[in-house]
Order: structure tokens, then C-alpha cells, then sequence
């Protein structure tokens, strides 16, 4: 007989199934072989793909490149836009005063809300919840240039103050925790110099978009592009992960899940709070921390928007971010050097802070009695790239503000990042951080709208820098050689409760 013939010389499913359903499964099972030996079937092929993609994006510099293309597209872009000088108006009160709003509601936000929040709701929650009003506040813009309607400008900035808080809690977290000690240098810098280039980038799009205007306002094709950039930006934050998904990443373990009245997780969120901020060493850093942007109001409109053109605006503008890429590059380089401990590289970055703010300032201080000698003479917002003897000074010396921003910033982030490796504390001492610059940067902006003088500006600016660094030596005086979070994380309430991400990723 033929073996075809023999029952029994048929796999046992197509004796039971038939010919037809046989040869089938038949093909399905060889077809399984066949994957089975080029590594397995489809479904462990796509298994493994995707463990290797959860593997990769529970990377540390993974998450540290995922938040920098995030500030790329939303805060990145934002500086593109108020880098215009006015946010790209004739008349910069509007965007001034809506600076005031963003910066106030900011402050409080950061100071109150924001750590906590990221501690109860992690990353991912935190900055989708806020990110959104980034585009929204550009898209004020473009209703106002069609329809004049400044109030919608002030309440998107206030919106923004409490969306920018929550992003910029989530950045500073992730930047000054996610990695060791010896490679917080290099991720601050690898952050200031994606962050930055999304200004850039922007302020040359910007350049471009309105070249030969004659008007002294921006396209709306402009607002129409930022707010495409900051809406795609703000979408990449479904991607983050929880501290406790990074691989060597030191946070408090969770304790597990348990109903607690809303008072109870207050209180213990305000105690431990307290417990992280209320110390000499954070005292000493208060006035670094309010000193951080009390000068972009200054340099944006007294400095950029009343001394240069339109399109030379958008120019500068460009310069100034990617001064800030070189600028974080460096000092990120700097803090990070192998040859030198920690308290060796905490004085030397002091040392260059100190001594670039005395140069820096001054040069500041020389084009400010030049500027006022033009404005005198009714010279306003006329300096153009093209005419090089005129704009070669005050456009190098712009560019160098940007640089020392970014240096300024870079050390302050570092310094926090001595303080502690678990992300959780690091949430409360940024939002310290942030809550105080945007305290000191609304009041300088209301200085702004009230129109006091450029050089009463410049003085006050200069003096704070200056003082603030005399200030938060002791500090750097006594870095450790490394941070011990043992025996001083917050305490094991602050996490009752919690819902991170971990249990929704």
C-alpha cells in the first residue's frame, strides 16, 4: 500500500480534520517551523522587538534625548517666538504684560503644585497635562495679530504659567536624576544643546518667513508653524517613562497601594517638602535661583527689540539660542571633568560663571550708553545685519548674553543635582527653582511694561547676577564628593497613594 494511503501515515490532525483542513493546519505548522528556526514565529519575533524597544526607551539618555526633543519643539520654539522681541510686535506691551501673567501663575504653580504633582502622577501624566499650552499661547498671537485682542494674549500667558511649570518640573527631574553623578555634566549639556537648537532653528525659520518685510510685525504663517512644531513636541510626552522604569535610576521604592484621605497625602506632601527645602544650602540658592531670568525681559526687548529691524530680530534671535548650545556644551563639559572631584569642579564652574558675568555685563554696559545716545536721537529699531560697521557690536554682544544664559543655567541645574539622586527630591528643589526664576523673571518683565530706563535695567541685572553668585559660594564651597540620599529620602508617606506611571506604562 502506499504510504499516502495509510491512515495512519497522515499526521494525526488530518486524519481527525480531513484532507482540505489538514493540508492547511499542515502549512500552518511548517510555516512555524520555519520562523521557529529563523528565530521564532511572527508573534515572538514581535515580542522580542518590542522588549528590545521597552529595553531602549527605558534607557536613561534615552528619556534624557526624549525630553530635550520635547523642550526642542515646545519651550524651544516659545524662545523662538518671544526672541522676536514683543513675541514679534510693534508694540511690546501686549507680550510683556502677558509675560507678567505666564511668569506669576508660573511661580505658583512650581512653588505649590508642580513637584507634588510629579511625585503623585509622574512624569508622563505631569507634562501631557501641560504641554498643550505652549501651542495655545502661540495661537493667541496669531488671533491678535488678525483681531487686535490683547486679553486672550494675557490669560493664554497665564495658561502657560501653569503648563510651563509642569513640563519644566518633569525636564529638571529627568535631567539632574536620571543619570550618575559623573555624567550629569554631560546630560545637562546634551539638554541645553537639543533644547536650544529648537530656538534656533526657529528664529531662522522665523528670519526666513519674513525677510523683506516692511512691517515691523512677524507673518502669521509664523505663529501658524510654531504651533504645528510645540503640538508634535507635546505629543512625544506619551513616550516617558516613570523614575522607577529607568534602568539605575535611585527613587523610592513604592509602597503599595492603599485608600488615604485627601488630607493625609497633603499633609505629608507638604512635610516632606519642607524637609527638602528647608535647609542652609537650599537658603543659599534661593537668590541664584530668582536671579535666573530676571534679565531675558531686558535683553529681549530693550536690547534686541528696540535696537534691530524685524528680520535682524529673527536673526539674533537665531544667535542667541545657538549660543546657548555652545554655552551648556561647555560648562556641561566642565562639571563633568574627570580629572577634578566634585568640589573641584563646582569652584572651577563658579570661577567661570563669576568672571564671564564681569565681562559679559560690562561689554552690556558700554552698548547701553551707545543705545541711549541713538535713542536720543529718535534711532529706534533700525539696525540692520546688512550694515555691518553698525550691527557687527551690538549683534556679537547679544549673542554672548545668549552663551552666558546657558552657562548661567547649566551650573544652577548642576548644583541642584549635587543635592540629591532621587528623582522625586529632585522634582521639589527644581520646582523651588523654577517657581523663584519665574518669580524674578515677572517682576523684571513688569519693570519692562512700566518703560524704566534700559540702564536702571542693565544695573539691576548685573547686580543680581553678581550677588546671587556671592551668595551660593558657601555652597559650592562644600559640595560633597557625592550625594547620599540614604536615610534622607522623603518619607514613606509621600508615596502612599501614588499612582506613577509605573503601573500605567
Amino acid at each position: 500500500m502506499a504510504p499516502w494511503r495509510n491512515r495512519d501515515s497522515f499526521p494525526s490532525f488530518m486524519a481527525a480534520k480531513g484532507p482540505v483542513s489538514g493540508i492547511q493546519d499542515l502549512h500552518v505548522e511548517t510555516v512555524n517551523r520555519v520562523h521557529v528556526g529563523r528565530g521564532g514565529s511572527p508573534w515572538e519575533v514581535a515580542s522580542r522587538a518590542k522588549s528590545t524597544l521597552c529595553r531602549l526607551r527605558g534607557h536613561p539618555w534615552s528619556q534624557i534625548l526624549l525630553i530635550s526633543l520635547i523642550c526642542f519643539c515646545c519651550p524651544g520654539m516659545y524662545n523662538a517666538l518671544t526672541g522676536l522681541g514683543g513675541c514679534g510686535q510693534v508694540d511690546a506691551t501686549v507680550a510683556a504684560n502677558a509675560t507678567v501673567a505666564l511668569l506669576s501663575t508660573m511661580a505658583v504653580t512650581s512653588l505649590f503644585i508642580a513637584g507634588p504633582l510629579f511625585a503623585w502622577a509622574g512624569p508622563r501624566i505631569s507634562l501631557m497635562a501641560g504641554g498643550w499650552t505652549y501651542a495655545l499661547y502661540s495661537g493667541s498671537f496669531l488671533n491678535f495679530n488678525r483681531t487686535g485682542n490683547g486679553a486672550l494674549v494675557i490669560a493664554s500667558g497665564a495658561m502657560l504659567g501653569v503648563g510651563a511649570s509642569l513640563l519644566w518640573i518633569v525636564q529638571g527631574a529627568i535631567m539632574t536624576s536620571y543619570v550618575d553623578e559623573s555624567r550629569k555634566g554631560r546630560a545637562i549639556a546634551i539638554f541645553w544643546v537639543v533644547f536650544n537648537l529648537g530656538g534656533g532653528i526657529g528664529s531662522l525659520a522665523s528670519f526666513g518667513l519674513n525677510y523683506g518685510s516692511g512691517k515691523g510685525t512677524v507673518s502669521s504663517s509664523t505663529y501658524v508653524a510654531l504651533m504645528i512644531v510645540m503640538l508634535f513636541g507635546w505629543s512625544l510626552g506619551l513616550l516617558l517613562y516613570s523614575p522607577e522604569r529607568v534602568r539605575g535610576t535611585k527613587t523610592t521604592a513604592p509602597a503599595p497601594k492603599a485608600a488615604r484621605p485627601w488630607h493625609r497625602i497633603i499633609i505629608d506632601v507638604a512635610r516632606n517638602s519642607a524637609r527638602v527645602l528647608c535647609t542652609w544650602r537650599v537658603a543659599c540658592m534661593l537668590p541664584l535661583f530668582f536671579s535666573a531670568n530676571v534679565f531675558y525681559s531686558y535683553q529681549q526687548n530693550s536690547v534686541n527689540g528696540d535696537t534691530f529691524n524685524i528680520h535682524t530680530r529673527s536673526l539674533n534671535g537665531a544667535f542667541y539660542w545657538l549660543a546657548q548650545m555652545g554655552g551648556g556644551l561647555f560648562i556641561g563639559l566642565i562639571l563633568d571633568l574627570p580629572c577634578l572631584g566634585r568640589r573641584g569642579r563646582a569652584r572651577l564652574g563658579w570661577s567661570i560663571a563669576f568672571v564671564f558675568g564681569l565681562i559679559i555685563w560690562g561689554g552690556g554696559y558700554q552698548f547701553q550708553l551707545w543705545q541711549n545716545d541713538r535713542l536720543a536721537r529718535g534711532q529706534r529699531q533700525d539696525v540692520d545685519f546688512k550694515d555691518s560697521a553698525l550691527a557687527a557690536g551690538p549683534m556679537t554682544l547679544y549673542t554672548f548674553y545668549g552663551a552666558y544664559d546657558a552657562l548661567w543655567q547649566a551650573f544652577a541645574y548642576w548644583l541642584i543635582g549635587t543635592e540629591s539622586n532621587d528623582p522625586t527630591r529632585a522634582a521639589i528643589l527644581v520646582g523651588a527653582y523654577k517657581g523663584l526664576q519665574a518669580a524674578g523673571g515677572s517682576i523684571a518683565w513688569r519693570i519692562n511694561a512700566f518703560s524704566v530706563s534700559s540702564m536702571t535695567e542693565l544695573a539691576m541685572n548685573w547686580g543680581l547676577c553678581i550677588g546671587s553668585l556671592l551668595v551660593v559660594l558657601p555652597v559650592v564651597w562644600t559640595v560633597s564628593a557625592s550625594s547620599d540620599d540614604e536615610g534622607d529620602q522623603p518619607e514613606r508617606g509621600f508615596d502612599e497613594g501614588s499612582k506613577g506611571d509605573g503601573t500605567q506604562v
